[in-house]
C-alpha cells in the first residue's frame, strides 16, 4: 500500500494562487492512477480531479475546470494540484489518493494522504 503526504496548503484571498503536492512513498506509486478529493466542513468528500499514470490523461470536476491542474512527476514521485483563481467555496481540506484509475475516479482506492487545509478568504 502507497503512503501519500500531502503538504502546500494554507490561507488564500480570492482570486490567489496555491500549488499543493502529494509525495508518495515507493516508486511503485509510477504504476497508479492519482487523484484528488476534497472535504468541507458539514459536506461530503468531493472529487476533484485525477490524472492516469503515465500523465497524459486527466479528468476534473466541472466545479474547478479551466482553474485547477493536476501533473505529475514519477521521477520525483509526485503529483501536483496547481490551484489557480481560488473562490471561498475551494475552501476544504483536500486529499490525494492512489490506485487504479476506475478506483481513484469512485474515490474507493485504499491509498489516502491525511490531508492539508486550504482556506480561501473572500
Amino acid at each position: 500500500q502507497v503512503q501519500l503526504v500531502e503538504s502546500g496548503g494554507g490561507l488564500v484571498q480570492a482570486g490567489g494562487s496555491l500549488r499543493l503536492s502529494c509525495a508518495a512513498s515507493t516508486r511503485t506509486y509510477s504504476s497508479y492512477g492519482m487523484a484528488w478529493f476534497r472535504q468541507a466542513p458539514g459536506k461530503e468528500r468531493e472529487f476533484v480531479g485525477a490524472i492516469e499514470w503515465s500523465g497524459g490523461y486527466s479528468v476534473y470536476a466541472e466545479s474547478v475546470k479551466g482553474r485547477f491542474t493536476i501533473s505529475r512527476d514519477n521521477a520525483k514521485i509526485t503529483m501536483y494540484l496547481q490551484m489557480n483563481y481560488l473562490k471561498p467555496q475551494d475552501s476544504a481540506i483536500y486529499y490525494c489518493t492512489a490506485g487504479s484509475f476506475g478506483t481513484i475516479l469512485l474515490g474507493t482506492a485504499r491509498s489516502w494522504g491525511q490531508g492539508t487545509q486550504v482556506t480561501v478568504s473572500s
